[in-house]
């Protein structure tokens, strides 16, 4: 069964930013880069804030669990609005066992632009599919006052280098068929590599 992020609602899209190297990782803060076929991704992890997702993550890099696999999903709401999705796809060596849900509400990390989030059907059953936001998006934050699943989803840091590359993803062209209709990448971009930026 595959883990899945519903679409963000329309929203008026945030500005382009222009790229600049990334400052140095704060205090609490994990670094990891993703190296694709498009181009690198820096990710910063809170370790402290969220634990639990964070932990999971870098069990999928430590073990290079995530090298060769690709970001397969995108969903384009708006011009640089939207969000896209990578990961294990539940494969076989790959996918490790689901974890606790640590939502938004006790960690204080949220769907902001650039946010790394983990995918998950319903709250405990995250695994190895992760997305990357472009656009606010709290929506997708946990939000006790609604009925039924209102856990939202477990950010856990946010990209601090190489948002261009995630927006040509998020623009990349779409296939008809597929899980997800319409959101499948018609060329999947491999991630060749996923390591610990000292």
């Amino acid at each position: 069964m595959r883990q899945d992020v519903p679409p963000p609602p329309k929203a008026s899209p945030a500005p382009a930013s222009t790229p600049l190297p990334a400052p140095a990782p704060a205090p609490g803060m994990v670094r990891v880069a993703l190296v694709t076929g498009g181009g690198r991704i820096v990710l910063d992890l809170e370790k402290d804030r969220a634990p639990v997702t964070t932990a999971n993550f870098l069990r999928y890099v430590d073990g290079h669990r995530l090298d060769g696999t690709v970001f397969y999903r995108t969903v384009k709401v708006a011009p640089r609005f939207g969000f896209v999705q990578f990961g294990v796809q539940n494969a076989p060596g790959r996918v490790l066992p689901p974890i606790v849900h640590e939502p938004s509400t006790p960690t204080g990390v949220t769907h902001m632009d650039g946010a790394i989030s983990v995918a998950r059907l319903a709250p405990g059953s995250a695994r190895g599919d992760f997305t990357i936001n472009l656009g606010d998006q709290p929506s997708l934050d946990a939000d006790p006052t609604q009925p039924g699943d209102n856990a939202g989803y477990a950010a856990f840091g946010h990209v601090v280098e190489g948002l261009d590359v995630v927006e040509r993803i998020l623009d990349s062209a779409t296939s008809a068929g597929g899980t997800f209709k319409g959101e499948m990448l018609a060329e999947p971009v491999r991630i060749v590599s996923a390591r610990r930026v000292p």
